[in-house]
């Protein structure tokens, strides 16, 4: 097993072919143009993971609206996966919808910093977001005590996807923001004369010339069409 070597945002995600529930994936390969949620759970028939691929699964229609696929992980053989899935199906009544990746000898964990310090082969509940070009734009790390949540998993892939489109920011509990709202941030000016023309630009809203907003033109559109 490779020692914890950990990926950095901005890092090309490494590529590598892995074992899954639905067949060898070649990544970041076999997801280009579309957005790759991979996340790590301790370990197979254990409650909190559980509750978390039930709440995946539920999800998916969501992960799927913004051309987001979902890949599970963990250090266990496949065919405990697939009856894991069976078990979820027949007592749950959840069919689990992506593949998990069956990393048996915990050589992708180790090699993505997975592994939990001081618990064995196990791994921390780890979530990589991956973008269509295959680069990693987002890293979160859960202690195996706490179950994720997948609400905002969404959001932080709805947030990146905003960011790349349109240029700017978004703001604390963004589309919620206690400021805000849903309006999105505009990156500080970086001239003398951007911060004064800033200030006199009808788009957009400042406090100052360094904390610029401006209206989400996609819930504008939403609004004026009801």
């Amino acid at each position: 097993m490779k020692k914890n070597k950990f990926l950095l945002i901005g890092d090309k995600f490494p590529k590598m072919k892995v074992q899954t529930t639905h067949g060898q994936v070649s990544l970041p390969g076999d997801y280009k143009g579309k957005w790759l949620v991979l996340f790590s759970h301790p370990a197979d028939f254990t409650p909190v993971c559980t509750t978390e691929f039930i709440a995946f699964a539920k999800r998916k229609d969501q992960f799927e609206a913004i051309n987001t696929e979902l890949l599970g992980l963990s250090i266990d053989q496949v065919f405990s996966h697939i009856k894991w899935d069976e078990w979820i199906e027949e007592k749950m009544n959840v069919e689990i919808p992506f593949p998990i990746i069956a990393d048996a000898d915990g050589a992708v964990a180790g090699r993505l910093g997975m592994i939990h310090p001081g618990k064995g082969s196990q791994t921390v509940r780890a979530v990589f977001l991956i973008d269509p070009k295959g680069f990693t734009r987002l890293i979160l790390y859960y202690p195996q005590e706490i179950g994720r949540n997948m609400d905002e998993i969404i959001r932080c892939v709805k947030a990146l996807q905003i960011s790349d489109e349109k240029g700017v920011a978004t703001p604390a509990n963004w589309p919620n923001n206690e400021i805000l709202g849903d309006r999105l941030i505009v990156p500080p000016a970086k001239t003398r004369q951007d911060a004064k023309a800033r200030l006199k630009d009808k788009t957009i809203e400042c406090y100052d010339w360094w904390f610029c907003h401006k209206e989400n033109e996609e819930n504008k559109e939403k609004k004026e069409k009801k």
